[in-house]
C-alpha cells in the first residue's frame, strides 16, 4: 500500500510529523496476504498486539478511516475484507484471529458496528460505487440487532451486561463491574443501531430504495436516547438502569456516543461537552480524552477504566463537530496529538492507549490477571493518528 503522507493536506504541527510518517509506515507493515474469509490483502490490528495477528472489526475501522487519504483503494479493499466475513444470520465478527493461515472467530458475538462511519466518509471523497454491497450488508446486520440484541421494552444491549464477554470493545468497563439481571438498554448499542437506521436511510434514498421504515425507527430511538437516557443532574447519557437509579450511575466515555451519532438534542450536547469532556475535574486531562471521569471514585489507570484511547478522542472530537464546537474539537484532538508525539520521540513506538495525565504509557496496567499487563505498542487498531491530524488542520482554522 502507498505510504506515502506528503501528499495530504492538512496534518496539523510539524512536531507530529516524524510521529506521522511512522504511523504511515506502519500500516504498510501490518498488511498480510489475501486468505479466506478475505478477497483482498488484510490489515492486521498492528505487530505489537499482544494476541495477534487480527483482523479487529473495531480497530480495522479505525485504521480505513485513518488511511482514507492515504490509500482509498487499500481502504476500499478493507471495507470489503470486513463484509466478507458476514454470517449469514447478519453477524459481522468482532475479531478475526488468523493462526497458521485459518481465520476464526466467535460466531455469536460483535463489536460495535461503527463500520458505516468509515464508508460514509470513503462515499463522501470517492463517490457511492461501494453503497449497494454496503447497504445491503447494513440491513442484514440491522436484522441480527433487532433479532438478537433487542433490549427489554427500549433500545439496545451488548452483552457485556449479561456474562462480560466485551462485546462493547470495552474490555473490563466499569458500567459493568456488576452484572445485570437482564439484557437492557446500553447508552452505547442503542447509539450504535440508531446510526445503523440513519445510514440505511440516507443510503436508501441515495440508492432510490425505500426508506421510510429506518426514518421510522431511527426518529423512535432518537425520542428513547433523548428522554430516557440523558440525566439531568450528571449532564450525560447513561445506561437505562444507571439514568433511573443513582446509586447505579457511573461516569464513563461511552455516554458520549448519542453526540457522535446525532442522537442528542442541542442543549444536551452542549452539556456534555461543556459540563463533561471539556471539564477539567472529568473528563479533560493532559491527554484526552479520559475513558472514565477523573473525579468517578473508580477511575483508575487501567485498561478502559481511566486511560486515554486515541480513537475514543477521534470520536469525541467528531461528536463535538456533528454539534458546531469546532474549538473544543481541535483542542481535544492537539492534546492527544501533542502528548502521543511526546511519547512517540520517547519510545518510538505509538501505544495501544495512553496515560492520562500525560506519563508514561508504560507505566499504566492493561489487565492485571493476564501476563500482557501494559499496553501494547506498534498497535494501530486504535491509533487513527492520520485522521486525526487531518480533522485538527481542517478544524484549527474554524471558529468557535
Amino acid at each position: 500500500m502507498n505510504t506515502d503522507i506528503s501528499n495530504i493536506p492538512a496534518l496539523g504541527k510539524p512536531e507530529w510529523r516524524r510521529m506521522l510518517d511512522y504511523v504511515a509506515a506502519l500500516h504498510g507493515r501490518s498488511v498480510k496476504p489475501a486468505i479466506p474469509p478475505f478477497p483482498h490483502a488484510w490489515e492486521d490490528i498492528g505487530p505489537g498486539y499482544c494476541y495477534g495477528p487480527a483482523f479487529g472489526h473495531w480497530d480495522i475501522v479505525h485504521s480505513i478511516l485513518d488511511v482514507l487519504r492515504l490509500d482509498p483503494d487499500h481502504a476500499r479493499c478493507q471495507i470489503e475484507n470486513n463484509l466478507a466475513g458476514q454470517q449469514d444470520d447478519g453477524l459481522i465478527p468482532g475479531v478475526i484471529y488468523v493462526r497458521e493461515g485459518n481465520a476464526t472467530w466467535n460466531s455469536e458475538a460483535g463489536h460495535p458496528p461503527v463500520w458505516p462511519f468509515a464508508v460514509q466518509d470513503y462515499v463522501d471523497m470517492y463517490g457511492a460505487g461501494i453503497l449497494p454491497r454496503c447497504r445491503k450488508a447494513l440491513i442484514r446486520q440491522i436484522e441480527w440487532f433487532e433479532k438478537k440484541r433487542k433490549a427489554l421494552g427500549k433500545g439496545f444491549f451488548y452483552t457485556d451486561i449479561l456474562n462480560h464477554s466485551w462485546e462493547s470493545g470495552v474490555d473490563e468497563g466499569i458500567r459493568f463491574l456488576e452484572t445485570q439481571n437482564g439484557p437492557f438498554a446500553c447508552v452505547d448499542a442503542t447509539s450504535h443501531v440508531y446510526a445503523l437506521y440513519t445510514y440505511a436511510q440516507q443510503w436508501g434514498e441515495a440508492l432510490g430504495e425505500e426508506s421510510s421504515e429506518y426514518e421510522e425507527k431511527a426518529s423512535a430511538l432518537k425520542a428513547f436516547i433523548r428522554e430516557e437516557l440523558f440525566v439531568e443532574e450528571t449532564g450525560f447519557f447513561h445506561d437505562i438502569w444507571a439514568a433511573r437509579d443513582p446509586a447505579l450511575r457511573c461516569l464513563a466515555f461511552e455516554g458520549v456516543w448519542p453526540l457522535v451519532v446525532g442522537a442528542a438534542t442541542p442543549d444536551q450536547a452542549h452539556r456534555v461537552i461543556e459540563n463533561n469532556l471539556m471539564n477539567p475535574q472529568r473528563f479533560f486531562c493532559e491527554h484526552p480524552v479520559a475513558t472514565v471521569s477523573m473525579d468517578d471514585p473508580r477511575f483508575e489507570l487501567r485498561m478502559w477504566r481511566g486511560p486515554a484511547w486515541n480513537s475514543m478522542t477521534y470520536w469525541a472530537a467528531r461528536g463535538c463537530v456533528n454539534y458546531g464546537a469546532f474549538a473544543h474539537a481541535a483542542t481535544l484532538l492537539e492534546r492527544a496529538l501533542d502528548d502521543s508525539a511526546v511519547q512517540f520521540e520517547r519510545t518510538g513506538t505509538i501505544w495501544e492507549f495512553y496515560h492520562p495525565h500525560g506519563g508514561r504509557p508504560e507505566d499504566v496496567q492493561r489487565k492485571p490477571s493476564t501476563k500482557f499487563n501494559r499496553p501494547c505498542c506498534d498497535y494501530l487498531g486504535h491509533n487513527p493518528l492520520l485522521a486525526m491530524a487531518h480533522l485538527y488542520g481542517h478544524l484549527s482554522g474554524h471558529p468557535a
